[in-house]
């Protein structure tokens, strides 16, 4: 993990910090905040229980085992219920504590569609105060602009409830057809030095 986050610190100008564990699913991650509210996360699986039982843990180990590369992508909501109800299944509770002893909490569903299909994200709720938010200390230099993404829009659009084009505000997304796995193949950075894509 401190390779992974050295080198996108270089290509983006930024410096990760540490975000702490996540108990529930055998991982820890650093964290990128970036503008509008949005961070970006490096995850590994540590070697606990937890990781081959919690379904984050084992898509974390799963990809890390695979080579490493993009994950997934995360969708907040203000209203998880309504994911819930179009899912017609539970969301599960999640936490982090940060190395300051803070400890974040959150609700979140559709990982397991992320294990099954790349190309889904998953959903979250934050829970608690808005300063203790990932994207709380941005700097503002550093922007999410697009991914690209091989698979179905059709598929994505009916797993968000909103057009898979345009799945965030300000956020395009290039649709590609699949040529093996599906999932984000690239995501593109507006950096103080120009548009940046890794």
């Amino acid at each position: 993990m401190v390779g992974t986050t050295a080198r996108l610190s270089q290509q983006l100008g930024e410096r990760f910090v540490d975000g702490g564990i996540h108990p529930r699913f055998g991982t820890r991650n650093m964290l990128l905040p970036l503008a509008g509210g949005q961070f970006l996360e490096v995850v590994e699986v540590l070697d606990h229980p937890a990781s081959d039982k919690a379904p984050f843990g084992q898509a974390v180990r799963s990809r890390s085992e695979a080579g490493g590369g993009w994950l997934g992508w995360v969708v907040a909501v203000d209203d998880i219920s309504i994911v819930e109800s179009r899912l017609q299944r539970k969301s599960v509770l999640g936490n982090r504590h940060r190395p300051d002893g803070v400890e974040l909490r959150w609700r979140q569903i559709g990982v397991r569609g992320l294990q099954s299909d790349p190309q889904l994200p998953f959903f979250v709720q934050w829970k608690g105060d808005s300063h203790d938010h990932p994207s709380a200390q941005a700097s503002g230099n550093i922007e999410l602009c697009s991914l690209q993404i091989a698979g179905d829009p059709r598929r994505v659009s009916n797993w968000l409830g909103v057009p898979a084009h345009q799945p965030m505000q300000g956020l395009d997304v290039e649709w590609v057809a699949p040529n093996g796995t599906p999932g984000i193949l690239s995501a593109s950075f507006k950096t103080s030095a120009g548009v940046v894509s890794i």
